[in-house]
């Protein structure tokens, strides 16, 4: 195989792709800049998003779309292959599944140093790995930017085939929020979404079984490979994932968690920090300012409500869907804090999370605040229905 067969092969890829459903982060993405970076846990769409691109720019003849786990790299380096693309009059190359080429970020330290008119874009869903690439050899050179699953909004968009526009933050809280008429009552719609609607395979019949896949190779694979990790501790990080499905939102007590899986509290905190990395998991924190990253985790929450499904035994806990929901909603837009009365803050807003019953005793005192009920289709006064918050990217 030379690279006029790879190039051959990235144009047949491109006729099977459909352009009429563009994920948030698209017109987010400065295409041109020298080199972009897509970071994103496995299966949110960050494949199909730059094939889209390829058609959309209408720059087909000068892009190349290539997989670093194709046969091809075992006998031909990424480097190569994009200089030997640049010569042919190659100007845009995106490097798919990059963590599976040794060495990579060198390679595309090289495309960016020495191919100056190459527009290189790359993406993986090992995120640990692309991060470290990140911040050793591409620091200050690549764009970031991460991909989350699917919202509410653009779940409805894609299986509903509505048209619906973000909304802002302040605009949910006026609480004039509402449906297209033609979609129907909400509710339903949010029920289908929570159930399976964060991963843009929601339609396919073994929906929970690929998504146990995509736990699976992130805690079994991408972590243990990314990090040094030993055997012993890799097939902890599963039995860790399954402790957190089912008690979440957890308080992180590090020594009690070391008894469980008989490890150390080092290494509970470092295995937690890795998941969350992974995207698997996100940590609520207590403070929000420059050193945020530093601050104490007050809770940890599972990263979207269809983990919840997949990874609890039974049927989640209401509260748990709710404020899980809420938090992957909001984190993409909004910088997300805990609250010391309430739940979470966003922007300067309290809010507290409940079901229609919920009466906000924590948060009255509070002027600032806003009651988040599940299981309302409209809202009144500071009392806001959760499905709003899914329309927010």
């Amino acid at each position: 195989m030379d690279i006029r067969s790879v190039m051959e092969m990235s144009r047949y890829l491109l006729q099977s792709v459909d352009t009429h459903f563009v994920r948030y982060l698209y017109d987010r993405i400065h295409w041109d800049v020298e080199l972009n970076m897509i970071l994103g846990c496995r299966g949110v769409g960050k494949t199909t998003m730059m094939l889209q691109h390829i058609i959309l720019s209408g720059e087909q003849k000068s892009s190349l779309y290539v997989t670093a786990e194709s046969p091809f790299f075992s006998t031909h380096t990424l480097y190569d292959t994009a200089n030997e693309f640049y010569k042919m009059g190659g100007r845009h190359i995106y490097i798919d599944e990059v963590h599976k080429y040794p060495g990579w970020s060198r390679e595309v330290k090289m495309m960016y140093d020495v191919l100056k008119d190459l527009q290189v874009t790359v993406s993986g869903s090992s995120m640990i790995d692309l991060i470290r690439g990140l911040e050793v050899d591409l620091s200050r050179r690549a764009v970031p930017y991460t991909m989350e699953g699917l919202s509410f909004r653009e779940y409805l968009n894609l299986a509903h085939k509505a048209s619906i526009e973000p909304c802002a933050l302040e605009e949910i809280l006026s609480g004039n929020v509402q449906l297209p008429r033609e979609l129907g009552r909400p509710l339903p719609l949010f029920a289908e979404y929570m159930r399976r609607g964060y991963y843009p395979f929601f339609n396919r019949r073994d929906y929970y079984l690929l998504l146990d896949n995509v736990v699976s190779q992130t805690l079994e694979v991408d972590i243990p490979q990314q990090t040094n990790m030993s055997l012993s501790t890799a097939r902890k990080l599963k039995r860790l994932m399954s402790v957190l499905a089912q008690s979440t939102p957890f308080k992180p007590n590090y020594s009690n968690l070391g008894r469980v899986l008989e490890v150390n509290r080092t290494t509970v905190a470092d295995m937690l920090a890795y998941i969350e990395r992974a995207g698997l998991l996100r940590g609520l924190r207590e403070a929000d300012d420059i050193m945020d990253q530093f601050a104490k985790i007050e809770k940890v929450y599972l990263s979207n409500p269809n983990l919840c499904y997949s990874l609890c035994d039974t049927e989640p806990d209401k509260g748990t869907l709710r404020e899980t929901f809420f938090f992957s909603q909001m984190a993409v837009n909004h910088k997300v804090v805990a609250a010391p009365m309430g739940d979470f803050i966003v922007d300067g807003h309290t809010f507290e999370v409940g079901g229609r019953n919920k009466k906000g005793k924590q948060v009255s005192d509070i002027e600032d605040a806003f009651i988040v009920k599940d299981d309302i289709e409209f809202g009144y006064m500071n009392v806001i229905p959760l499905w709003t918050f899914g329309l927010n990217y």
